[in-house]
């Protein structure tokens, strides 16, 4: 009998997100300013991650170009490793690994961010990615689980880590916990953008 299981797995969740809300917000906000400064210098969000945090990073880029409530100009977000003609050509010229990676020298430039997903930060694909926006010049903002692992390591003090706190935890409850700072840096870059809504009702 599943049924009994489902309602359980909202509470668990509400749960989580709420325990993890205090020690996100203020790395959500460091984010959203770290956008803000990209995009309002002319930069580029670039974004990428693997299996379900890819399609959170497809979704984010969504959001960025599209908007999420509120009419405002597209703003400039490309989601990597999503086209598998690039992403295959890039690997058969030598390694997997480096085929995001690849992806940002070729489009990244100084001012421009990346955004980074992985659940537990030890991915090779997605370090090598950070390691070549850093070789561009690049702010990079990381959503990881746990610790965050070898990428959180690797992050500079100009970049911004937004880790899902260590815990015992599901991979399925940090995609969760991303999908809502990815909702929570698309809003608060609207508002500095566009002004707080509750602010100017």
């Amino acid at each position: 009998m599943a049924e009994p299981l489902i309602p359980q797995q909202f509470i668990d969740s509400a749960d989580l997100m709420y325990q993890w809300a205090p020690a996100l917000a203020s790395a959500i906000e460091s984010g959203v300013q770290a956008l803000l400064a990209c995009v309002t210098g002319g930069g580029k969000i670039l974004l990428c991650g693997n299996g379900a945090s890819g399609a959170l990073a497809q979704y984010a880029a969504a959001l960025l170009v599209g908007g999420l409530e509120r009419a405002r100009p597209e703003l400039p977000a490309l989601a990597l490793g999503t086209d598998a003609v690039t992403l295959t050509a890039v690997a058969r010229r030598g390694e997997y690994a480096d085929s995001i990676a690849a992806q940002v020298r070729a489009l990244g430039n100084a001012g421009d961010a990346l955004v980074v997903l992985s659940s537990n930060g030890e991915s090779t694909n997605l370090i090598r990615a950070a390691q070549a926006a850093h070789e561009r010049d690049m702010t990079v903002i990381a959503l990881t689980g746990r610790s965050g692992g070898e990428l959180a390591r690797r992050l500079r003090d100009t970049d911004v880590l937004i880790a899902v706190p260590p815990a015992h935890i599901h991979a399925a409850h940090i995609h969760a916990a991303h999908l809502l700072a990815i909702n929570g840096l698309c809003e608060g870059l609207d508002d500095q953008l566009l002004g707080n809504e509750e602010n100017s009702a």
